[in-house]
């Protein structure tokens, strides 16, 4: 028995629409405006549920992470048509914290269920994971500060040795960090 090499990447196109793909976003993605500084565009997308997942907050950190919990659901939404390059782009983002997993979906507006690739937290024994983490509290108290952060990430991604979205993030957050305090100062884009 032996084993055969997987088969080559499919050709690309002008357009770089070969392969697209479906991404069920829940945290910091649900955002337009981070979306369209990783990728440089924002893809259509559709209001959705993930069933039998959880989103956390995770200590120290700013944005979510979902695990599997069952009779739990995770509202967010899917994006359609993301390119193989965009979807590359997206892995680089998510880093090591987390895993590209398939998923069954459901869209909210028509109930009807569709695979789509998610990023699962990596850790589910973390201990770090609590509560529930909300998009709406996100928007008003982290997204600036979050977008400077993926603006620094991308802008690091174009040097020889970048660093990863986890030491972008941790050194961004040391950065903005008062002495002696817990919360962030308002940085302007």
């Amino acid at each position: 028995w032996r084993r055969h090499p997987p088969p080559p990447p499919p050709p690309w196109t002008g357009s770089g629409r070969v392969g697209a793909h479906s991404v069920f976003v829940y945290g910091s993605l649900m955002q337009d405006e981070v979306v369209r500084t990783i990728i440089k565009r924002v893809p259509p997308s559709s209001p959705a549920l993930l069933p039998n997942y959880h989103r956390f907050n995770i200590k120290g950190r700013i944005y979510p992470a979902i695990l599997p919990v069952q009779s739990k659901k995770v509202a967010g939404k899917v994006i359609t048509g993301v390119t193989d390059a965009e979807l590359q782009i997206l892995d680089e983002f998510e880093d090591v914290e987390y895993v590209r997993t398939r998923v069954e979906i459901s869209l909210t507006d028509t109930s009807e269920t569709m695979l789509a690739d998610t990023y699962v937290w990596a850790d589910a024994e973390d201990p770090n994971l609590y509560g529930e983490w909300d998009f709406e509290e996100w928007k008003r108290l982290h997204m600036k500060d979050f977008l400077a952060m993926t603006h620094g990430f991308m802008d690091g991604l174009e040097q020889p040795e970048s660093k990863s979205r986890v030491e972008t993030y941790q050194s961004f957050m040391q950065e903005i960090q008062q002495p002696g305090t817990t919360t962030t100062t308002q940085v302007e884009i």
